[in-house]
Formats: C-alpha cells, structure tokens, sequence
C-alpha cells in the first residue's frame, strides 16, 4: 500500500506559484485529470480516471483501453502524478479510498484549460501546408507550367512573402499570453 501524501493546511491556503502551475499543466496526463474533475461534481474514483485518461491518451472510447494501457496510466497517475498534484493543493487525493476530489486550486488551473481549449486552430498544419504550397508553386515555376509562367518569379516571391508574414503576425497577435488577472477581467465585463 502506498503511503499517501498530506500537505499542510498551509500549503493548502497559499496561491500557486507560475512553476507549480507550469509543472501542472505541461503534463497531458494531469491535464486530462483536471479536464475529467471539472466535468464531474465530488469525488471521482481513481479506476474512474484512468480509463478517462487512457481513452483521451490513446484515442480511443473508455471501453477499447486494453488492460496495459490502463496498467501504464494507472501507475504513474497513482504513484507519480496524483501525490504530486495532492501536495501542491491542486486535488485532494485520497490513496486508501482511491478518490480523488476537486480543491480551489483545481478551479483556479482549469481556467487555464479553457483560455487555451484543444479547439484551438492547428497553426503547425497551416504552416506546414503553407510551405507545401509555396515549394509546389517554386516547382511548376522550375519546370515552365503555363500559365504560372505568366506572373514573373519575384511577383510570386514577393506574395508567399506576404502570405508568410501577415500569417505569422496574426499568429503572433492572436497568439500572445492572456494573464489570468486579465481573463478574470475580461470575464467580469461580458457578466455586465
């Protein structure tokens, strides 16, 4: 039997710090353990949580996990990531009982969940097929192919150049960091 981990009340009163909450969120398994806690009120069963997690982990529905890909989720989620996650604050894991329940912390980190949703769009892709796109048109523009010989290469050049820079600077405009103090705002004026 595994010793379970108690933090002390203290510790439970205290914010996170950045690197406790990076140290959270960079794992897709803790991830996963938050997406399923806020999605389900009370306590949650720890067999519960690693079928979640290994359906959201091997893509595929909670009845097609095999065995060992429950086996290699459970143990590092029951001997790693959930001791972890308890001793900061972010859950209360329960080891002897096998539950797992929500803290203020886990609201406070799914706020992050939900200001960079897995819905978000897949810009490696747009890059990637906007290479192929540009290496595409450089290869007919080798080979001579009427009528893209009609527009000189530099005009060519010159609009992936464009397409390249207005698309990276969208990215990055779109793209930069929100705080959570300006999500919070941001949220307390669309209630108004």
């Amino acid at each position: 039997m595994s010793k379970q981990v108690k933090r002390s009340d203290s510790a439970a009163d205290d914010d996170l710090s950045k690197g406790e909450i990076f140290d959270v969120l960079q794992n897709e398994r803790r991830r996963y353990t938050l997406q399923y806690l806020r999605e389900h009120d009370g306590p949650v069963q720890l067999g519960d949580l690693v079928s979640h997690v290994a359906a959201q982990e091997y893509d595929c529905p909670n009845t097609a996990v095999t065995s060992a890909q429950r086996k290699r989720v459970y143990t590092t989620l029951q001997q790693s990531h959930l001791p972890r996650m308890d001793e900061t604050g972010i859950i209360n894991y329960d080891d002897e009982n096998g539950t797992i329940s929500k803290t203020a912390h886990t609201e406070e980190l799914t706020v992050y969940l939900e200001i960079v949703p897995g819905s978000e769009f897949p810009w490696r892709e747009y890059y990637l097929s906007l290479g192929a796109v540009s290496l595409a048109i450089v290869t007919i523009l080798w080979v001579g192919v009427y009528p893209f010989t009609a527009i000189p290469p530099l005009v060519w050049a010159t609009l992936i150049a464009v397409v390249l820079s207005v698309s990276a600077g969208y990215h990055t405009y779109a793209g930069r960091e929100m705080t959570l103090t300006e999500y919070v705002a941001q949220e307390a004026e669309s209630d108004d």
